[in-house]
C-alpha cells in the first residue's frame, strides 16, 4: 500500500481513509488490533447514515452487525472494545457470541458516540471483506438439452486430449450446476439474506421487466474461451453466453443488479462489466468439486498449487463448440456449498422475467 494512496473503506455514501500499518502476518483475531490503531479519531465526523437517541443519562445507538463479525470488535482478550469505550468514552454492549441481536453504544458526549458507531462500521466493512462468500447471483445453465451437450463435449475432450499434460475428467463441471455467475455476496444472518431477497424483488420492479420485456431471455452457450494470457498453462475454461438475438438485454440486466447490489452495500464490484459466461473446466475442481470459480479471488488470496493443463489442443479442436440455445426466465440468490432436489445450488430466492 502507498502512503500517499491509502485503502478507501465506503459506509454509507460516505468514504473513510484507512491509515498504513505495517503488516504482520497474524490471525484475524490479532489483526483487528493493528486495524484499530490505523483508525482516525471520528468525534468530528457529522451523524448524517445513522440514528443517536436522546436518553435520560446521555446518548445511545444501536448497530444491526451479523454475530460473525462481533469478535472483530472484541478483540482479542477484548482489547479492541476496551480502546473503543477508553477513546470514545462510552460504553459498547455486545450480544453474546452466536447470538444475533444489536450492538449498542451508549454515552453522556453525543459526539463520542457517533466517534464509536463509526469506528465500529469501518471495523465490521473492513473484516466483512475477507469473510468467504456465502451466496451468489446467477443464471442456471443446467437445462437436459445443455448437460447433454456438456457431457458430449466431456467426453470429446477426453477421448482427444487426455494425453495433454494435467487434462483429466476431474477439472470438469458438474453437469448439474453448470451456470452464469453475475456477482458474489456475504451475507452473514437471515436478516442479510432478507434483504437481498427484498433487493431482487425491487430489481424487477425498477429494471428488469422493463429490459427482459416480460419474458424469458433466450441465450446461446457456444464457443470456449480461456481466462489467463497462455493456453498452454490454463486454469479456467469457460463457455460463452451470448444472447440469440444479438441484443444487449442479458448484458444490461446483469450490469445494473451488481450495480444495484454494490449501492446496497451486499455486494463488491470487482469488474466494470459482468463477463457473461459458464465455467466447464477449472483446476480449482480437481482437488474441491465442490469449489466454484470465484473462489480464488474473493477473499484476497489465491491458491497456491493449481496444477495447470494444457489446453491448446482443446482450443484447436472445440474452440466452437456448440452447448445449445436455453431459454434464462429466473435470476438465483444461490447458496454456495450446497445441492438442490434438481441437483443445482439450493435456492434463497429469486427474480423471475414473466
Amino acid at each position: 500500500m502507498e502512503v500517499l494512496r491509502p485503502t478507501l473503506i465506503r459506509i454509507g455514501g460516505r468514504i473513510y481513509r484507512k491509515n498504513h500499518i505495517r503488516e504482520k502476518a497474524h490471525q484475524h483475531e490479532e489483526e483487528e488490533e493493528e486495524f484499530y490503531a490505523g483508525l482516525g479519531d471520528g468525534a468530528d465526523e457529522p451523524c448524517d447514515a445513522f440514528v443517536i437517541e436522546e436518553t435520560e443519562r446521555g446518548y445511545r445507538c444501536a448497530i444491526d452487525v451479523p454475530s460473525p463479525l462481533y469478535k472483530y470488535i472484541i478483540g482479542k482478550k477484548g482489547e479492541t472494545k476496551k480502546r473503543l469505550e477508553t477513546d470514545t468514552r462510552t460504553s459498547i454492549s455486545i450480544p453474546k457470541p452466536g447470538m444475533e441481536g444489536e450492538i449498542v453504544i451508549t454515552g453522556q458526549r453525543r459526539n463520542g458516540v457517533i466517534s464509536a458507531r463509526t469506528r465500529i462500521d469501518v471495523l465490521v466493512e473492513s473484516f466483512r471483506k475477507k469473510q468467504p462468500f456465502t451466496h451468489f447471483l446467477s443464471f442456471a445453465l443446467n437445462q437436459p438439452a445443455i448437460q447433454e451437450k456438456f457431457l458430449q463435449f466431456k467426453k470429446e475432450v477426453l477421448e482427444k486430449c487426455s494425453n495433454d499434460c494435467g487434462v483429466s475428467s476431474s477439472l470438469f463441471q458438474n453437469p448439474a450446476k453448470l451456470h452464469m455467475t453475475i456477482g458474489t455476496l456475504v451475507l452473514l444472518n437471515e436478516q442479510e439474506i432478507q434483504k437481498a431477497q427484498e433487493l431482487l424483488q425491487k430489481c424487477k420492479e425498477e429494471f428488469a421487466d422493463a429490459i427482459a420485456g416480460g419474458k424469458p431471455l433466450t441465450v446461446e452457450v457456444a464457443g470456449i474461451e480461456y481466462m489467463n494470457d497462455d493456453p498452454a498453462m490454463m486454469d479456467v475454461l469457460y463457455a460463452k453466453v451470448t444472447m440469440k438475438n444479438g441484443s444487449n438485454q442479458l448484458q444490461l440486466i446483469a450490469d445494473r443488479l451488481v450495480d444495484r447490489f454494490v449501492t446496497s452495500g451486499l455486494m463488491l464490484k470487482e469488474w466494470d462489466r459482468v463477463k457473461l459466461h459458464a465455467t466447464v473446466m477449472n483446476t480449482l475442481f480437481r482437488k474441491d468439486p465442490t469449489a466454484d470459480e470465484q473462489s480464488n479471488t474473493t477473499t484476497g488470496k489465491f491458491f497456491k498449487g493449481r496444477e495447470s493443463f494444457d489446453g491448446r489442443n482443446i482450443m484447436k479442436l472445440f474452440e466452437n463448440f456448440y452447448f445449445g440455445d436455453v431459454q434464462l426466465n429466473s435470476v438465483c440468490l444461490s447458496q454456495r456449498f450446497s445441492t438442490d432436489s434438481s441437483g443445482y445450488y439450493a435456492t434463497s430466492g429469486q427474480l423471475t422475467f414473466s
